[in-house]
């Protein structure tokens, strides 16, 4: 039912969007970047519930933490960037969008570095010398 509420949320919003849009830019941008902002943060209720399933299934399997939490950063800078790049994007600026994204994808890259770095010496420890 979320779903629905959301969608029917989005749909308001596009509507007086386009209606307000020809008089009050502005205001449009800015409905926009609140409705998106309060779709967001009313799903932050079910991310902390799908944060704690997986902490307890980590700790059921013994997984390293420092895994766990590298990748739920990963997965958060990429929501994030995404969510930014698209309002600007919708805002016209296509070229501070790319910039964006392309940020996000670095900080992933720098976020990834622990992980590559204990795989690789787990490989390096397997091989015969």
């Amino acid at each position: 039912m979320d779903i629905i509420q959301v969608v029917g949320l989005g749909l308001i919003a596009t509507f007086l969007i386009l209606v307000v849009k020809e008089q009050k830019p502005i205001f449009a941008f800015l409905l926009m970047t609140f409705t998106g902002l309060f779709i967001f943060l009313s799903l932050i209720g079910k991310i902390s519930e799908v944060l704690q399933v997986l902490t307890r299934l980590a700790e059921k399997a013994k997984v390293n933490t420092m895994f766990l939490e590298t990748i739920l950063k990963i997965i958060g800078i990429a929501y994030i960037a995404e969510f930014g790049a698209q309002v600007t994007r919708d805002a016209g600026q296509g070229s501070i969008a790319s910039k964006i994204e392309l940020a996000g994808k670095i900080l992933i890259m720098v976020m990834a570095i622990p992980i590559i770095t204990m795989i690789i010496e787990t490989v390096v420890q397997i091989l015969p010398a």
